[in-house]
């Protein structure tokens, strides 16, 4: 068998990535990596911005710095946003990234006007100003440039995605599971809907054309070599699929910026009720009906870690570790991480940070053990939602960042009641891309990718005792802000 060269592009909130991996004889290994930091811009209390050109001149510089291609996939960071001009292919203002909160109030005034269940009718998302519409509404509203380029034909909006395809192939595409994560997608019958559209002020010619998640999205050309790009979609189900989650029950958490929970319910959209959480298209593959699953988010956990290291609760990440053999909580404290509001089930941005049950007797150690314990539960939160919609099964697989810390994955484990399953190796969202794009080429043969588990099994301890006091603790954090 020839070898092969796939190189996955992992454009999240704060770096691009490349891994290359070579597949020979059916076993494939990481061949070559490099990731650049992009700035994070916050012009205004609540506003997150990053630079397009900044970010695609470093997707660029990881392409470079690999040879010998056979394709590309390229995932990116979901809701973030961009505007550009259709025939320069540039950006009329910075992407809106999805933990800006510049929309807040528009998205209230459309709650008030009792529209929130018609988008979730047609899309299976809330509304909240974490999705993509609100955020092109505010471009069209407050960008003198975009008005005047939408009535001239010249205006392109989408997520990231489409921005980058089209500067790297000259293809304004976007995919399923990307466009599914807008608000202007009717999850139903899979296209862009008109009444979203004009609720949300967004020109619906404006955006970019559906395509599979894997297929050919175009060709980038770099020192006189052509490769295709075959694979491009949202980086937390590229997630899903590195892990193999492939069947129904299957789920995972990312653990980045916050806590991002996918479960897999197949190619039948479930009915989710007034749980919070959100039916989401995960990826829809050529001739094929498309892989549905339950998404819910937390908003914050590394990033409250990154925040209790900012105000000089600890300097060093080994200092989260070695913790009291006793819960925190057993001890009476606990801490919500609602730094940036209630995400999923709650969906409540007037909810603040909390700390509940301090005394003389706690030291900065005990805060930082609550601290991990309160974005686990939040994340157990948010699965024991989808095991009571979808039954899933007895292991949850888990990556990011916080995955490498021992005593916040016991705890998951334990308050969960299921075994966590962490690869070795980190690199989950690239390989899922890399596989994703191997099979964009058509290329459906079995490959031995070699991933090694690290298993934590729960202890016996009354979980449900946890999650009640947490959830009444967690009630007094709503309205705060």
């Amino acid at each position: 068998m020839q070898s092969r060269r796939y190189a996955a592009i992992d454009q999240g909130t704060t770096s691009t990535r490349i891994v290359v991996y070579q597949e020979d004889d059916g076993v494939s290994s990481a061949q070559a990596t490099m990731s650049l930091i992009h700035r994070q811009i916050t012009p205004n209390k609540g506003w997150v911005e990053h630079d397009p050109e900044e970010i695609l001149a470093n997707i660029k510089t990881c392409l470079s710095s690999v040879s010998d291609l056979d394709a590309i996939g390229i995932c990116h960071q979901g809701e973030s946003i961009v505007a550009w001009h259709a025939q320069t292919g540039q950006p009329i203002y910075n992407a809106i990234v999805w933990q800006d909160m510049r929309t807040e109030a528009d998205v209230q005034k459309m709650k008030q006007a009792n529209l929130e269940t018609l988008v979730k009718q047609k899309t299976g998302l809330p509304l909240d100003p974490y999705f993509s519409a609100s955020k092109m509404g505010w471009i069209l509203q407050h960008v003198p440039a975009a008005k005047a380029l939408a009535e001239q034909g010249k205006l392109r909006l989408g997520t990231m995605d489409s921005f980058f395809l089209d500067r790297l192939c000259g293809n304004f595409y976007t995919d399923y599971s990307s466009a599914s994560r807008t608000s202007l997608f009717n999850i139903h019958t899979l296209e862009w809907d008109p009444e979203l559209c004009a609720m949300f002020g967004v020109p619906i010619e404006c955006l970019a054309a559906i395509k599979d998640s894997i297929g050919n999205f175009g060709a980038v050309l770099d020192d006189g070599q052509s490769t295709p790009i075959t694979a491009s979609l949202v980086d937390q189900f590229a997630g899903v699929y590195g892990h193999g989650c492939t069947d129904s029950g299957d789920v995972k958490v990312t653990l980045g910026t916050g806590a991002f929970i996918q479960s897999l319910t197949g190619h039948q959209l479930l009915d989710v009720g007034n749980t919070g959480l959100l039916p989401t298209l995960c990826w829809k593959f050529p001739g094929e009906k498309p892989v549905f699953g339950l998404d819910g988010g937390v908003y914050n956990a590394g990033s409250a870690v990154n925040w209790a290291r900012s105000i000089g609760l600890f300097s060093d990440y080994a200092e989260l570790t070695d913790f009291s053999a006793q819960s925190a909580v057993s001890r009476g404290l606990a801490f919500v991480p609602a730094l940036s509001g209630l995400g999923c089930p709650y969906w409540d941005r007037s909810a603040a940070g909390l700390w509940a049950g301090l005394s003389l007797e706690v030291n900065r150690k005990d805060m930082l053990q609550s601290l991990l314990e309160g974005i686990a539960v939040r994340t157990v939160e948010v699965i024991e939602a989808m095991d009571s919609i979808s039954s899933l099964g007895d292991k949850v697989y888990v990556d990011g960042g916080m995955s490498a810390n021992r005593y916040f994955k016991q705890f998951l484990a334990d308050v969960l009641g299921k075994s966590i399953l962490c690869p070795l190796d980190r690199e989950v969202t690239a390989l899922g891309t890399a596989m994703l794009a191997r099979k964009g080429l058509g290329i459906t043969g079995a490959i031995n990718f070699s991933q090694q588990l690290e298993i934590i099994n729960p202890r016996e301890i009354d979980r449900m005792k946890i999650i009640a006091k947490y959830q009444d603790i967690i009630s007094r954090s709503r309205g705060l802000r």
